[in-house]
């Protein structure tokens, strides 16, 4: 059975200050953005769009409504690497099952990033 879906493609953090998020996001991800207008920015990393989208929202009053888990190889590691950048507590490292650990961090405009170690996922 075929899907016209072909998976994940994008994930959108809406940031109040778009040029000091994209800063921050380079040195998180250390990757600089591709793609960089004044509404606008977007990173590749490996393969999948980060986008950052300029939003008034007040951080403490943004919802968790969406959450997409970037792969890392070691979460302790990428948990601290976050925090040391100034992101905050979330959710620590914790175990779903055989392997597989979850975490996730809050950038400094109230963004949730999830992080997940799964040596059992392997991209087609």
């Amino acid at each position: 059975m075929s899907t016209p879906i072909l998976g994940l493609r994008t994930t959108i953090y809406k940031v109040g200050d778009i040029g000091e998020a994209k800063q921050w996001y380079a040195k998180a991800f250390q990757v600089e953005p591709y793609f960089d207008a004044p509404s606008y920015v977007g990173f590749n990393v490996a393969g999948y769009e980060l986008g950052l989208m300029g939003d008034a929202t007040p951080p403490g009053e943004k919802t968790a409504n969406v959450l997409s888990y970037w792969g890392v190889g070691d979460i302790e590691a990428a948990v601290k690497s976050f925090m040391d950048l100034g992101a905050s507590a979330d959710e620590p490292p914790a175990n779903v099952g055989g392997e597989i650990l979850v975490a996730s961090v809050k950038d400094p405009w109230g963004n949730v990033i999830g992080l997940i170690y799964n040596p059992e996922f392997k991209l087609p």
